[in-house]
């Protein structure tokens, strides 16, 4: 996927990232709590969503069922590394740095990271 997904987008691939195959009118039923959104707003970011190619489309009936095209870690692994990449000039580390200065680690944390970059050695 070339295109970037917009946040209000994103809310609707969550929804389809948990539950898919779903209409625009189940989307919008499962978004209401969380935005007021109309039926009409939901089915213009389905509509950008299939042009990007992150979604797919199939008839059924007189509606339409919405499924992801893109997998979440795919999504997530992508935005990663093009945050990384923006404002870290793609380095990791001064990021883990920026985050262990601004979050003050607590020891259960410090043995998490400990762990996983002993994973990655391995």
């Amino acid at each position: 996927m070339t295109e970037r997904i917009s946040d209000a987008e994103l809310a609707i691939m969550e929804i389809l990232w948990e539950e898919a195959p779903l209409t625009a009118i189940d989307i919008a039923r499962r978004i209401k709590p969380h935005k007021k959104w109309s039926i009409t707003t939901v089915k213009t970011l389905l509509s950008r969503l299939v042009t990007k190619k992150a979604l797919s489309n199939k008839r059924d009936g007189r509606r339409f069922l919405y499924t992801p095209i893109i997998k979440r870690k795919s999504y997530v692994d992508g935005e990663s590394q093009r945050f990384v990449d923006r404002l870290f000039g793609g380095k990791f580390m001064p990021l883990v740095a920026h985050l262990a200065e601004k979050e003050k680690l607590s020891a259960e944390e410090i043995t998490e990271i400990e762990k996983i970059l002993k994973d990655l050695k391995s």
